[in-house]
């Protein structure tokens, strides 16, 4: 590692945790990984002679497909494992697990989990570095930085623009995640929905709040669609999936409140023509699939620079 890098963790949690100065050096570690990704041979030897495990008790597609493709370009010895085929099953402590894997000389542990605080308890208590795949509702941090690696990367900054992330705000990780690190960076972040999915308390924060789909369109220079999280929630915070998408839906009548050339971003997975219609999410403001071709720039930035920091 260079010795003025202001990377000096071995883990990566959240971003409440970093500085906007540790942020930025994550992107423009991402932007070098990203031309990594461009030439005929993708495969860098940053990582060679690492073990990562990636340990999914959640489920995941693009997440878990990206770090582990991440892994692969680094050159990393790498190892799957899921609740299903695991001692978890048996009544094994997820402390328990990860000492058993730590004792096996790995470096690295990529970890999600639907437990918020899981991956922060466990980096008290091992050695080995721990990313943060996602836990519960609390935190996504990779996900928050390929999206503001997007944002950077195509308006050519992050400080002063307005980015309203709307969608179903309590139970969102990604939500949580980009706003504190879009804030850290100077953006004015709006969060909108159905007030049963948007708390108040968020405005502490420095977040202006709305249960208006127009208000938090109009000026928006980013547009971030969340879906409806049914698997974290109970029935009751909003009458219907039809009637969530006729009021808050990102469709060809609400388009009329953005700017053309704002960006229009999804997180994954798309529940089409509820938060975002398939119109738009295949349009020419759409860079949802750049999301995630950064996001993989991005988590062989994190993991090189977490391996640089262990002992």
């Amino acid at each position: 590692m260079n010795s003025k890098s202001p990377w000096t963790k071995k883990d990566l949690l959240s971003l409440y945790d970093l500085t906007a100065e540790e942020i930025t050096f994550i992107l423009d570690t991402a932007a070098e990984f990203k031309k990594v990704n461009c030439r005929r041979i993708k495969k860098v030897p940053a990582l060679r002679g690492k073990t990562v495990v990636n340990v999914f008790i959640e489920p995941s597609t693009r997440t878990r497909i990206s770090f582990e493709l991440a892994e692969q370009r680094l050159s990393a010895d790498i190892i799957n494992m899921s609740a299903d085929t695991s001692s978890l099953r048996k009544g094994e402590s997820l402390l328990d697990t990860i000492r058993n894997i730590q004792a096996l000389q790995a470096d690295l542990i990529v970890m999600r989990h639907s437990a918020a605080g899981a991956p922060n308890f466990l980096a008290s208590r091992v050695k080995c570095g721990i990313v943060n795949a996602g836990d519960g509702a609390h935190s996504h941090p990779t996900q928050a930085l390929l999206d503001m690696f997007t944002i950077r990367e195509k308006l050519g900054r992050i400080k002063g623009l307005n980015v309203s992330i709307i969608g179903d705000i309590l139970h969102s990780r990604v939500a949580r995640s980009n706003m504190w690190g879009l804030l850290k960076l100077g953006a004015n972040v709006t969060f909108a929905g159905p007030s049963t999915l948007v708390p108040r308390e968020f405005q502490q924060a420095g977040v202006r709040v709305c249960d208006n789909l127009k208000d938090a369109l109009i000026g928006a220079d980013v547009v971030n669609l969340l879906r409806i999280q049914h698997e974290r929630q109970r029935s009751g915070f909003f009458p219907s999936t039809g009637e969530y998408a006729r009021v808050f839906g990102l469709n060809h009548d609400s388009l009329q409140y953005i700017k053309p050339d704002a960006l229009i971003m999804h997180p994954g997975p798309i529940n089409r023509d509820v938060e975002l219609s398939s119109e738009l999410a295949d349009g020419p403001q759409s860079v949802i699939l750049e999301q995630v071709t950064n996001g993989l720039a991005v988590r062989m930035a994190v993991l090189f620079l977490v391996a640089g920091c262990l002992k």
